[in-house]
């Protein structure tokens, strides 16, 4: 693998305005169908093959094996492809809709179809459009392929995707999304001796390169010149010196007479997390090449906001190193300078990802951006609060706190805010500092681990942070399928456009 970014790959997308029909059977290897729970004798009735999907439907009935949400298979014939339909109840939440497509996917891939075509029956038209989004979205995710060094590769066997009652328009979204979350996934699953942060810096400029963004990079050298010594403490104990903080650019076609309105993305990206001298466990440490998804997050937004053509300009910053053992790591006690000049008392060495994070958003927000969201896997406390399913919030503005919800219901990507009172700022209270890192109990640390974080975004720039609860998830989550999940692309797609636009 000479790249270590994911290989083109996307399966030829139709989009055809009419109702499922005969002749859609017959063209396509696969149907999957969405069906209103309302009216499922009479849907049944009206459907193609609509006999042999009555009788199943009836015997699961009376057998007392008919699945919530029930679920009909139909084997294809000389005359017809095979046709999966799944009833469902109005008024599901997106998150249900990404779900119950995530179902009908995984029923549907034992077909290892060429062709499939996607269907609705009996929604109106705004509910038809959210569900076939979902189903779209699941079938997409599904066929991601992800990094795999098996001496015998995996096939694609999907060619092509047809969509009955919709538009290019109506699912440039989904498109977009999809494609910044396979990003992220894929450098996400890359073993840490592929991905280790020099070669993930070259894989960023590759990527800048194949997208038209600007790219820079914050070397040690330049750290240095910037007094990041909260970044410099963590990288210290690595075999090179060739960590850094990448900084990626787009700029969008804004109207001319309009002021520009910048969005600043901001990614932990600890290419591998031993813990560093407080050295974690084999369990804590197993997935620890995972620690970088919350920079794949970023970046992965970034693809898709310009896959979009948004009219306004994004960076995208990354603190790209490691946090290694060896003579050279940091240690409990030290007190260490950064970016903007405020000290900081070392508590515990695997508090890294705060640490990257806090020169990387004080040297972010020099340029003044209108708006900054980061993105890591920052505390075990937030799984232990939310567990994986949902992700934590924390702004620096009470009032985009309906908002920053509002977004992860629409998206499907759920996440939950969290409080940012100052007073919770006497936990980090440092005898010998301006603060402390963290505490020794870890109580309530997702929450301190923020306040931390805000010592370091000016007052006057708006500010988000999520920590990724739901990075990992064992099964997956809502439509995809793989434990690393890339959590956080739909929700901020979502978030940035309509905080931008209204």
């Amino acid at each position: 693998m000479d790249s270590l970014l994911p290989p083109k790959y996307s399966p030829k997308i139709k989009y055809i305005d009419e109702p499922l029909s005969d002749d859609t059977l017959a063209k396509h290897k696969l149907n999957l169908v969405i069906a209103n729970r309302k009216s499922e004798k009479t849907l049944l009735r009206q459907c193609p093959r609509g006999p042999e999907l009555l009788l199943q439907y009836q015997e699961s009935e009376e057998s007392g094996q008919a699945s919530a949400p029930p679920l009909l298979h139909l084997s294809p014939t000389k005359q017809s492809g095979a046709l999966l339909l799944i009833f469902v109840n109005t008024r599901r939440s997106r998150f249900e809709m990404l779900q119950t497509a995530a179902k009908l996917w995984k029923e549907a891939a034992k077909h290892q179809a060429s062709s499939i075509a996607l269907s609705t029956l009996g929604f109106e038209p705004e509910e038809s459009h959210a569900l076939l989004d979902a189903l779209l979205a699941a079938v997409l995710a599904g066929n991601a392929q992800l990094p795999s060094f098996k001496s015998k590769a995996d096939k694609h066997p999907l060619k092509s995707l047809t969509l009955l009652h919709g538009s290019a328009s109506r699912y440039a979204t989904t498109l977009a999304t999809q494609a910044g979350n396979h990003l992220a996934r894929w450098l996400t699953t890359l073993p840490p001796n592929k991905l280790d942060c020099v070669r993930y810096r070259q894989a960023l400029q590759e990527l800048a390169g194949h997208h038209g963004w600007q790219s820079e990079f914050l070397d040690i050298s330049n750290l240095k010149k910037q007094k990041a010594g909260a970044f410099l403490a963590v990288s210290r104990a690595n075999a090179h010196s060739q960590a850094g903080i990448m900084r990626l650019s787009y700029r969008g076609q804004s109207h001319k007479n309009k002021q520009r309105y910048k969005v600043t993305l901001i990614g932990k990206g600890i290419c591998f997390d031993t813990g560093g001298i407080n050295l974690k466990s084999h369990k804590g440490m197993y997935d620890m090449h995972t620690d970088m998804q919350g920079s794949a997050v970023a970046v992965g937004t970034l693809l898709a906001l310009s896959q979009l053509k948004v009219p306004f300009d994004i960076e995208c910053w990354l603190a790209l190193t490691e946090n290694e053992i060896g003579p050279n790591a940091y240690r409990p006690q030290e007190v260490i300078t950064a970016a903007n000049g405020v000290t900081i008392q070392v508590v515990h060495s695997d508090a890294e990802g705060r640490m990257v994070l806090a020169d990387t958003l004080a040297l972010a927000a020099r340029n003044k951006p209108d708006l900054m969201i980061d993105f890591a896997t920052l505390t075990g406390a937030c799984v232990s609060a939310l567990t994986e399913r949902m992700s934590g919030a924390f702004s620096n503005r009470f009032q985009l706190r309906d908002s920053i919800e509002a977004a992860g219901r629409n998206s499907g990507e759920r996440v939950w805010s969290f409080p940012m009172d100052s007073d919770f700022d006497t936990e980090l209270d440092s005898p010998l500092a301006d603060i402390m890192q963290c505490t020794m109990d870890n109580k309530g640390d997702h929450i301190l681990a923020a306040r931390f974080l805000n010592r370091f975004v000016p007052e006057d720039i708006p500010w988000v942070h999520i920590d990724l609860s739901s990075a990992s998830k064992t099964g997956g989550l809502a439509h995809i399928p793989t434990e690393i999940t890339g959590f956080g692309i739909r929700w901020a797609v979502e978030f940035i456009t309509r905080h931008t636009f209204n």
